[in-house]
């Protein structure tokens, strides 16, 4: 594994959650494996498990750490070409992104869609960028358009609580009080359609995502519908795709509660958080035997620390290929 940004840089997924299983119950099994390498991770936008986690796992493999929030510890960004800079950025990604190469072996990278031009923001330029200048693989911690390792934590966590060989997953939208991209449901979706599970997607009218994503999921547009004889209710709000960036519909029907999940088969809610109570899910289902969103967070150190192992391990082969 050279790069990781989707599902597509994932050359065995199976194998991929089972490393994770066993990495969990082994955290430090490879704690030389990054021994003299450094990670860099470049945070565009705000972080919590992302940056914890991500830290912590490439600690678990004895990797040095820098992290930087960019434009706050750094200089402003160009990320465009051919433009006279003389605006509020002051440093152009090629040299920047450079600069980074020569001091990172593995560099992170996570930013934010701006939810106003569709076709800028699925061409997915701040990823591109650093991909073309670092001269290093990149790591994607959420881009514009996908959130891979949320994706994969996704699925260990799915592997972890499953009850039959092929459940019921349920990605339904959930109102929000602002507009949020739509990262991680695209991302979420794309790897159940790779996975053994009856995949269902559920929203309003008009919170369709683009068909790349949706693939071959059943789409509901009713909650009720939707969670009967659910396994697992995955929970999050994004803002439309095709009038890209709005929101078309705050009904509070659509918040998932107790008496919703009743409708299931037991299932398991998940979600990536934050999380905002009362809007998105009531208390009485998040503070519930029903909840696992905080065992899906502790996984983030596994999903990343499984792919991280891998990139080493490319690297490695690269460097010393009579080894291998």
């Amino acid at each position: 594994m050279h790069h990781f940004t989707s599902i597509h840089d994932a050359y065995n997924i199976p194998q991929l959650v089972n490393e994770a299983l066993l990495m969990k119950r082994a955290p430090y099994s490879d704690c030389f494996i990054g021994k003299n390498k450094t990670i860099g991770l470049l945070f565009f936008n705000s972080s919590l498990r992302t940056r914890l986690s991500t830290q912590k796992a490439a600690q678990n493999l004895g990797m040095n750490v820098m992290v930087m929030n960019v434009g706050a510890d750094s200089w402003q960004l160009e990320m465009n070409e051919g433009v006279i800079m003389n605006g509020d950025k002051a440093e152009h990604v090629s040299e920047a992104a450079a600069v980074i190469g020569q001091y990172c072996d593995i560099v992170g990278l996570r930013s934010f869609p701006s939810l106003v031009n569709r076709e800028e923001d699925y061409s997915e330029l701040v990823l591109n960028q650093f991909i073309k200048y670092t001269g290093r693989p990149i790591l994607s911690l959420e881009s514009a358009t996908r959130h891979p390792l949320q994706s994969l934590t996704d699925l260990i966590t799915i592997q972890e609580y499953k009850k039959t060989a092929r459940p019921k997953v349920v990605l339904t939208w959930a109102p929000h009080v602002k507009a949020l991209p739509q990262c991680v449901p695209n991302s979420f979706a794309e790897w159940m359609n790779h996975a053994d599970v009856d995949f269902t997607i559920a929203h309003p009218k008009g919170y369709e995502l683009a068909p790349e994503f949706s693939g071959n999921a059943n789409i509901c547009y009713d909650p009720k519908e939707a969670f009967e004889g659910a396994d697992f209710i995955y929970a999050k709000n994004w803002s439309s795709y095709e009038d890209y960036g709005k929101i078309l519909n705050s009904d509070p029907a659509w918040m998932v509660t107790m008496d919703k999940m009743k409708l299931t088969n037991d299932a398991k809610f998940m979600h990536c958080l934050p999380v905002r109570r009362n809007v998105v899910v009531e208390d009485a289902v998040l503070d519930s035997d029903h909840s696992v969103v905080i065992q899906q967070a502790g996984n983030r150190v596994w999903a990343a620390q499984t792919v991280l192992k891998e990139m080493l391990l490319s690297l490695a082969k690269k460097e010393s290929p009579y080894l291998f």
